[in-house]
C-alpha cells in the first residue's frame, strides 16, 4: 500500500481524529483483541468488577467502536488477523497525528510564549530543542510545577540539574489561567490558559486561526470530523503536546522517564473522568466549548435573562414541581 493510499484509508483517518479526541496513548491492535473478548466475559461479570485500568480500556473500546459505523460487525465477523490489521490502521492514524503535531508545535509554541511583540531572551531555536524545559527562563517558568518557587535561586537549580525529579502528575504551572496557581483552590484557573486555548486552536481549527476570532475553517480538524465541542481527551491531548513542546526532550516517547508524558496524560484525564469532580468539569468543558465553538449549539450556551424562552423554561419546571409535589 503506498503512502497516499495509507493516510486516505478511513480507518486512518479516523485514528487520527479519535486518538486527539478520545484516547491518544494506547496500543489499537490489543484494545481491539482485549475488547472482543471482554464483550464476552461481560456475560458473566459486570465491568464494575474489573480494576480500574480495565474499565477505562473498555469505556475507550466501546468509545471506539460506538464512534465507526460497522466497526463491531466487521471485528466479530472477522479473523484475528483482521482484528489486528484493522487496529494496526487506527494506530497508524493516530500515531501520524501525533507526531505531525509534535513537528508542528514545536515551532509554533514560540510564538505564545510571551504577549505579543515581547522578545524571548535569550531566542530559542526552532529546530533543536536542547536549549528549552528547565534550561531556560521563559520556558523553565511555565514547566515549573505548581506549588514549587521558579524565582527560587536553588529551585531553579535543582530543576535544571535533573537532582528535582518531576512527575507526570506534577502538573506545570503553564496549564493555570494567568500562570497562577492557587494552593487554596487548585481548581481557580486549571486548564485555562492561553497558551492551551492557542494550541487548542492551531491543532483542531487550524494553525491561521490562533489569533482569530474561534471558527473551524473548512480545513481544519474540527471542521472535517464535524467536531462541534471540546471533549476531555482532547484537552488532556493539547496540554500534553504543549508540555512537551516547552521541553527539552527531542523525541516524544511514551516511556520517556525523563518527560513522563503518558502519566501527565492520563493524569489530566484521571481528573477529567473523576465522578466527584463533575460539577467542576462540566463547568470547565462549557468554557472550553464557548471559547472554541462558540457558535455550535444554543444548548451550550445560557438563556439570556427575562427573555421569554427563559420564561417558558421557568414555568415549565414550576408546573412539573407543581404536579411532583401533587403525587407525593
Amino acid at each position: 500500500m503506498t503512502i497516499a493510499r495509507a493516510s486516505s484509508n478511513p480507518l486512518v483517518l479516523h485514528g487520527r481524529h479519535f486518538g486527539r479526541t478520545v484516547f491518544a496513548l494506547c496500543n489499537y491492535p490489543s484494545l481491539l483483541t482485549s475488547g472482543i473478548l471482554r464483550l464476552e466475559e461481560l456475560q458473566d461479570s459486570p465491568i464494575e468488577d474489573f480494576p480500574a485500568d480495565i474499565r477505562r480500556e473498555h469505556r475507550v473500546f466501546m468509545e471506539l467502536i460506538d464512534s465507526y459505523p460497522n466497526l463491531l460487525d466487521r471485528l466479530t465477523s472477522g479473523e484475528e488477523e483482521d482484528i489486528i490489521h484493522v487496529g494496526e490502521l487506527l494506530g497508524k492514524g493516530a500515531s501520524g497525528a501525533r507526531g505531525d503535531d509534535t513537528k508542528t508545535l514545536k515551532c509554533a509554541v514560540l510564538e505564545w510564549l510571551l504577549p505579543r511583540g515581547q522578545a524571548v531572551i535569550p531566542p530559542l531555536s526552532r529546530n533543536i530543542k536542547s536549549d528549552r524545559g528547565f534550561n531556560h527562563e521563559v520556558t523553565g517558568a511555565l514547566l515549573c510545577p505548581a506549588g514549587l518557587d521558579w524565582s527560587n535561586a536553588e529551585t531553579k537549580e535543582s530543576l535544571k540539574s535533573g537532582e528535582t525529579a518531576v512527575r507526570g502528575d506534577q502538573w506545570p504551572m503553564f496549564i493555570y489561567a494567568g500562570y497562577d496557581y492557587d494552593p487554596e483552590d487548585p481548581w481557580k484557573g486549571l486548564l485555562k490558559s492561553e497558551i492551551l486555548i492557542s494550541g487548542f486552536k492551531h491543532v483542531f481549527t487550524s494553525p491561521s486561526s490562533v489569533d482569530k476570532e474561534p471558527k473551524a475553517t473548512r480545513s481544519g480538524n474540527a471542521y472535517l470530523h464535524g467536531m462541534k465541542s471540546v471533549t476531555k481527551g482532547s484537552i488532556a491531548y493539547i496540554a500534553t503536546q504543549v508540555r512537551f513542546s516547552l521541553s527539552s526532550s527531542s523525541v516524544f516517547s511514551r516511556t520517556d522517564m525523563i518527560t513522563d508524558s503518558e502519566n501527565f496524560y492520563l493524569s489530566i484525564l484521571d481528573l477529567l473522568e473523576d465522578p466527584d469532580e463533575s460539577q467542576e468539569v462540566t463547568n470547565l468543558m462549557t468554557w472550553w466549548t464557548r471559547r472554541i465553538f462558540p457558535n455550535s449549539s444554543s444548548s451550550q450556551r445560557s438563556i439570556s435573562a427575562n427573555s421569554a424562552l427563559s420564561k417558558i423554561r421557568a414555568k415549565r419546571a414550576a408546573a412539573l414541581q407543581e404536579r411532583v409535589t401533587a403525587g407525593s
